[in-house]
């Protein structure tokens, strides 16, 4: 059953004063960090979403200059359902695309990579990589003349209301004063939106043609030949325009109030121009003829605000208010926006892509080993719902990712690394030789079933927990002349390094150690014997490796970590084997305090990514470092910014990455609520408790709820659900 949980300070947070008596306003809460923006700047642009579906808009509420923020965060509308492929006339076989290889598993392993030589199964390689990739579904903005420019927008004033779902925006064009407000329906792939201005514009509607794009707002506007839009109907308040692009179709149901006309300017462009002052209209996509009846934009308002205001108020919420700490107001801010992100990007039926449905990234595909970075945090802030909404996708893959597993000479299924919604492995030359996603099923059920403990949870996931540690076992290879178990043959989540010459690379040992003994407790809960042979593997995992400075090693092979740039490159992974993931038997925790204080001092944090900095943060709390722990999370470097919009910038390329924001909402969660291993005193959050945090300087933590946080004294996971037992 969930409770609702409210924290009022981080235990880091030294400076925060006593403990408040009064519950937190969490409607001054999310309203005091409401984005606002005063000028057209391109890294600027607020979206609204369901989850499902997606929208970001201007400085005008609606997409009316695209091709200004282009290059900033494009004003994309995306959704789940939304996929196209290019024809396949040289009828190209996924086969054709895999490379034999032989990683010393006793066994050949083929790989969906990505050959080098210019032959027909690079050229398959290549289509598979880009097909298929994700649908920009139209373009829904001001239709102004073709002198405006965007600097006529003046007097920009517009703001995001969380609490409501709702963009306000005011500006004025050519003297005229113009208020547009932008909603999206809560359920269905429906925009809706009201213009007030005394002499409005039309609102365009155009739609392009992919471009299969790497990394783009997948707008190709020069190929009207190769797609088409045809009205389907249309009557006085209404009209049904369906989109045809090669094999795929999708509907587009426009309907408004007032009086306004609709027609075709050109090729798959339609604009619909009101008489009114005051116009509304929306805009519904879907991947076939609606028949769902036609709602009205205060009907769509009005949905919005009633989700949003439950989101809100069902969930976990972190007040840094009370804090004297400086950097109290920008942890806050980032928090609150990513919470929002979250449940607009990353909620759907599928595992989201990293830029989510703002632009394409990796075609719009999506990848596995990611989805802990954004999904974790739903159980841990209490709407584990949003996390089971998307792991149920595995169920429908696990066909597809059990032939990985048996082409390759392995038990179990392998789940694939790059992907898209019907499970077809993108082939990679990285990618493909991960397997650090592998053990996420498990975690994220495991956090699932401590949210909601049910025997219909066991029965949901069960299965494909057994058979995702079968392959774990498979892949992990025993050395009788050392009497242990190692993990070769993969490239690890620091992916410096290589498959062919690495050895036990230490996150993923530490997660495999992790993962089995999670498997082998789902078996006792569903009444299933344990399986000897795995807790043997538990048991003679190989140990972390480390130098002679008591260092742990980027891989036991690595033996040169801190004197090659490759190795103190790109990930730190070996934090999160003491971070993600709980202390174990293979890790010497002064070993890993070593390894913390030469990874904060030498690393090249030039080269990180977004989550790398909540991961620190993670084993800086662990190892009993609270202070790092919060520098780390607000670092001054280019992969740690958040834009005004709450995004997290990488650079010229990922100018949004969602698995930052997944990760610094994990971060908090743990570092708020507790962790396994830190101790019961420490870890039992009653109705009203006071604590001094024995990983650092005393704070306060106050936690109001209706029971105790589930908490068993063997725990051994990352993080205790925020407001659940």
């Amino acid at each position: 059953m969930k409770h609702t949980i409210y924290a009022l300070t981080m235990f880091a947070l030294a400076a925060c004063t006593s403990p408040q008596e009064e519950a937190i306003d969490r409607h001054a809460l999310v309203t005091r960090n409401n984005p606002e923006v005063t000028a057209m700047d391109s890294l600027s642009s607020l979206s609204v979403g369901n989850g499902e579906f997606a929208y970001t808009v201007d400085a005008t509420g609606l997409q009316t200059f695209p091709e200004v923020y282009k290059n900033g965060v494009p004003l994309g509308t995306q959704s789940q359902w939304g996929w196209h492929s290019f024809g396949n006339p040289e009828n190209y076989k996924p086969e054709e695309a895999l490379v034999e290889y032989d990683f010393g598993h006793g066994h050949k392993e083929l790989y969906a990579t990505q050959p080098k030589e210019p032959d027909r199964a690079k050229e398959a390689s290549d289509w598979y990589r880009v097909n298929p990739h994700r649908l920009h579904l139209g373009i829904i903005g001001l239709e102004l003349e073709n002198e405006v420019r965007p600097s006529d927008v003046q007097n920009i004033q517009q703001s995001l209301d969380m609490w409501n779902g709702i963009i306000n925006s005011r500006f004025t064009l050519k003297e005229t004063p113009y208020h547009i407000q932008t909603v999206c329906h809560p359920e269905r792939d429906m925009i809706a939106a009201r213009l007030s201005a005394q002499q409005p514009a039309g609102i365009k509607f155009h739609f392009p043609y992919p471009t299969g794009g790497h990394c783009d707002d997948a707008c190709n506007w020069e190929a009207n030949d190769k797609h088409s839009t045809t009205l389907v109907s249309e009557d006085a308040q209404s009209a049904v325009l369906k989109r045809t692009l090669d094999a795929t179709t999708y509907y587009v149901t426009i309907s408004w109030e007032g009086a306004a006309k609709l027609r075709e300017k050109s090729a798959n462009y339609f604009v619909l121009t009101p008489t009114d002052s005051v116009f509304t209209f929306t805009c519904q996509f879907t991947p076939q003829a609606s028949a769902s009846p036609i709602l009205t934009f205060a009907e769509v308002q009005q949905a919005s605000s009633g989700h949003w205001q439950n989101y809100w108020t069902q969930g976990a919420v972190a007040d840094f208010s009370q804090c004297t700490d400086v950097r109290a107001k920008e942890l806050e801010r980032r928090v609150v926006l990513s919470q929002y992100l979250l449940a607009i990007q990353c909620a759907g039926s599928t595992p989201p892509q990293e830029t989510g449905l703002t632009y394409n990234s990796w075609f719009g595909k999506f990848h596995l080993e990611m989805i802990w970075w954004h999904q974790a945090q739903f159980a841990l802030w209490g709407h584990p719902e949003l996390l089971d909404r998307t792991l149920s996708w595995y169920e429908t893959v696990e066909p597809i990712a059990r032939q990985i597993a048996e082409r390759q000479g392995f038990k179990g299924i392998r789940w694939m690394k790059m992907t898209d919604p019907s499970g077809t492995e993108a082939p990679s030359k990285v990618g493909s030789f991960l397997i650090w996603q592998q053990p996420h099923l498990i975690y994220l059920a495991e956090l699932l079933y401590r949210a909601n403990p049910s025997e219909e949870l066991l029965k949901k996931y069960n299965s494909l927990i057994q058979e995702t540690a079968e392959f774990m076992y498979s892949f992990a290879t025993y050395e009788e002349e050392h009497d242990r178990y190692v993990l070769k043959g993969a490239i690890p989540a620091q992916e410096t390094l290589r498959a062919a010459e690495t050895v036990n690379p230490p996150f993923e040992l530490s997660y495999w150690h992790f993962a089995m003994q999670v498997a082998q407790t789902w078996r006792e809960r569903t009444g299933m014997e344990r399986v000897p042979e795995w807790d043997v593997l538990i048991e003679k995992l190989s140990p972390l490796a480390y130098n002679d400075e008591q260092l742990y090693l980027a891989a036991e092979t690595a033996v040169d970590t801190y004197k090659d740039i490759r190795f103190t490159s790109d990930h730190m992974a070996v934090l999160g084997a003491v971070g993600i993931l709980p202390m174990n038997q293979l890790i010497h925790a002064g070993y890993m305090k070593n390894t913390l204080h030469w990874i904060w001092d030498n690393w090249n944090w030039d080269k990180t990514w977004g989550w790398d900095y909540p991961m620190t943060a993670m084993n800086a709390a662990r190892m009993g470092e609270p202070e790092k722990a919060v520098s780390a999370l607000l670092m001054d470097k280019r992969t740690n910014t958040y834009l005004v919009n709450g995004h997290n910038y990488q650079d010229g390329r990922l100018r949004i990455y969602l698995p930052g924001n997944g990760g610094l909402l994990t971060t908090v969660a743990m570092m708020c609520a507790g962790w396994d291993g830190i101790g019961r005193k420490q870890s039992r959050i009653s109705e009203r408790w006071q604590m001094e945090c024995t990983l650092g300087r005393v704070t306060a933590v106050t936690v109001r709820t209706g029971v105790s946080s589930y908490y068993h004294e063997n725990d051994i996971f990352t993080s205790m659900p925020i407001g659940h037992r």
